[in-house]
């Protein structure tokens, strides 16, 4: 029988998991492809407000798409220097107050269910 991942008793152990965990793929590209495909999108927006063709100024379209790129990567940056300093001091303050976060009380199923009394 395959074993799961181990559950953690208690938010302490917690603190014990790796920390380095790579990301999937279209996580990490999603915020500056999404970006990308906007700037190009708005020059295209902008072309045809000014009742140019589309596509009029393509130098233009691959600067809004570049620039939506780097734009999308410098925020998932600043995003993840945000969540990586949350978290940082999620576990500092777990690790100077450890009475506040008791041992998980593991329950069974069957003990949460209340017993059945049929109603006829």
């Amino acid at each position: 029988m395959a074993q799961g991942p181990k559950i953690p008793q208690s938010p302490l152990e917690l603190l014990d998991a790796p920390q380095a965990v790579d990301k999937p793929f279209l996580t990490k590209t999603w915020g500056p492809a999404s970006l990308g495909v906007l700037g190009f999108v708005a020059v295209m927006v902008g072309n045809y407000a000014a009742r140019r063709p589309m596509f009029s100024g393509i130098q233009w379209h691959i600067i809004g798409g570049a620039a939506g790129v780097g734009i999308g990567w410098k925020m998932d940056e600043i995003r993840n220097r945000y969540l990586a300093d949350r978290d940082a001091v999620y576990r500092h303050y777990i690790t100077l107050h450890p009475e506040d976060f008791p041992a998980y009380e593991r329950k069974k199923i069957g003990d949460m269910f209340q017993p059945w009394i049929p109603v006829r």
